[in-house]
């Protein structure tokens, strides 16, 4: 007899997905803030918004895998993975600030501006390409972001040729 419920391989890993696409929306951002950094604070505010783009990608990326783990579970895992796995990033994005804290002497402005930036600036961009349908979980339909390429790019200045209806001669 076959289930009505849904099975863990009809769900497309929506979580992983979008955090992807995120981390890919940080790569043309990274070098504008480390550019920023270096700019005020030389090259250990160059460093240390580096380390927080880093920072702030692979939390993003750990959110997805624990909100993934804990749908595959069930309603009461997901909400624990979503609760305590916002706790358990919080601590581990302190535990990584202070671990390197006393080897580094890294200036903690550029840090601080890094992380907050960064983590509200991809979520509020990401908020654009998110679909909030059942029918279309994940990202919009056309939205996943490509970095652009020479034929891309003359694909669009390319004009398209005329098309002629078959049934008009004149």
């Amino acid at each position: 007899m076959a289930s009505a419920f849904a099975t863990g391989l009809d769900i497309p890993p929506v979580e992983r997905q979008i955090a992807r696409d995120m981390a890919r929306r940080a790569l043309p951002v990274a070098p504008v803030l480390i550019l920023i950094g270096g700019t005020f604070w030389g090259w250990d505010g160059a460093l240390a918004a580096a380390y927080g783009v880093g920072l702030i990608v692979t939390n993003f990326l750990l959110a997805a895998g624990l909100l993934a783990w804990g749908a595959r579970r069930g309603a009461a895992a997901l909400a624990g993975a979503a609760l305590g796995g916002f706790l358990l990033r919080l601590i581990l994005l302190g535990v990584a600030v202070f671990a390197v804290h006393p080897f580094w002497h890294f200036p903690v402005i550029p840090l601080c501006i890094t992380l907050l930036v960064t983590h509200l600036g991809l979520l509020f961009w990401e908020m654009r390409y998110v679909s909030a349908t059942l029918a279309n979980p994940g990202l919009k339909p056309n939205s996943e972001f490509h970095f652009p390429t020479r034929a891309s790019r003359r694909a669009r200045t390319t004009p398209a040729a005329p098309t002629t209806d078959p049934g008009t001669d004149r």
